[in-house]
């Protein structure tokens, strides 16, 4: 588990400032990992027990987006992502600074060139 304190001039910047709004009032990221196996049943149910037990002390669950959480879902193999599927994580990660970047990612980049498990879709037929 790894704590990294936040506030500071952090506490300065608007949440819609730029796309990484985890600001006033936030104290502390936490991340925590654990190391998975073949069999990763075991480590699995861990980490879902230390977020289930920590969820009643801590603000609602969001995300950074270079931690992935891949619980929060993932981008389809094939085919096109829609916007309520990435909305799941999208708006953990970015709050309502999603909205943006998916008109940014659409105009940017229509055909989803850059992407990865949690990447930001372009909205599809605009």
């Amino acid at each position: 588990m790894l704590l990294t304190s936040y506030g500071g001039r952090m506490d300065e910047i608007s949440e819609s400032a730029l796309p990484f709004p985890h600001r006033a009032g936030t104290l502390y990221k936490m991340y925590m990992r654990t190391q998975l196996t073949e069999d990763s049943t075991e480590e699995l149910a861990w980490i879902r027990g230390l977020y289930s037990y920590l969820t009643p002390y801590t603000a609602p669950r969001t995300a950074y987006s270079n931690y992935n959480d891949f619980d929060l879902g993932v981008n389809n193999l094939r085919g096109p992502t829609s916007y309520e599927q990435a909305s799941r994580w999208g708006k953990k990660y970015y709050k309502n600074n999603f909205d943006r970047l998916v008109r940014v990612k659409t105009v940017a980049d229509p055909t989803n060139f850059f992407r990865n498990e949690q990447s930001i879709p372009p909205i599809v037929g605009i």
